[in-house]
């Protein structure tokens, strides 16, 4: 993983983790679909998601929740997905067969249990989800913190169930592979807006105010 500054180019090494854009999408879809996608398919492949298995959500309108529910739907999973009551709809039509609505339903208290949670955005309720795992389940934490850590530690050692986080690490198996999923229509990037160079104060000031639907895109040319 490297750092730095937004910029119109980067030089890159020969093998560097890279694909070509797929033909059927857009230069901003392409630039939407690396973050969310890449950190979704690390999680859920290293939680092992099986067909048939009972996944929940937790942020599904984020750039990762919006990929991670697609990514579990293309594995065969049963996905619910948790979000607000303005993107209950979007939800539903990336391949959620259940949606809920945290904003009046509390998922942990529904007596529903599940294989995989994958908590994209490090705001669920630890203890709750806990409950809602069923015996050897899965938590997934795609943003924990030190807090998380030391739940971590204890649920360990106290039950069945496994808890993942970490960083990810990209690597070209998986950009490949969210490629051919976009190119066989499995895998679309959600975007809810898209801001020139020029406006990145903007665009960041937008994005952290925690409600953005699926990606906040930079263009550098208008209309890609």
């Amino acid at each position: 993983m490297s750092f730095g500054a937004y910029a119109e180019y980067k030089c890159l090494k020969e093998n560097a983790v890279i694909a070509i854009k797929p033909a059927n999408i857009t230069y901003a879809e392409a630039a939407a679909i690396p973050f969310g996608g890449a950190t979704a398919l690390y999680f859920l492949r290293k939680a092992k998601i099986e067909k048939g298995q009972k996944v929940l959500i937790y942020g599904a309108s984020g750039a990762v929740g919006t990929a991670a529910v697609q990514l579990a739907k293309s594995f065969g999973a049963s996905v619910t997905g948790v979000c607000s009551t303005t993107n209950i709809e979007m939800v539903e039509s990336l391949g959620a067969q259940k949606v809920i609505d945290y904003t009046r339903e509390d998922f942990t208290q529904n007596g529903e249990t599940y294989d995989i949670i994958f908590d994209t955005v490090g705001k669920m309720p630890f203890p709750g989800a806990i409950q809602s795992l069923n015996k050897k389940g899965i938590l997934i934490l795609g943003a924990s913190g030190m807090q998380h850590m030391i739940q971590r530690f204890w649920t360990t050692l106290s039950t069945d169930i496994k808890i993942i986080s970490g960083v990810i690490r990209g690597n070209l198996e998986d950009i490949l592979y969210l490629k051919e999923l976009m190119e066989n229509g499995k895998l679309k990037a959600v975007i809810d807006r898209s801001y020139p160079l020029e406006q990145m104060a903007e665009a960041h000031s937008y994005a952290e105010k925690g409600h953005k639907k699926g990606n906040v895109v930079i263009t550098i040319v208008p209309g890609n």
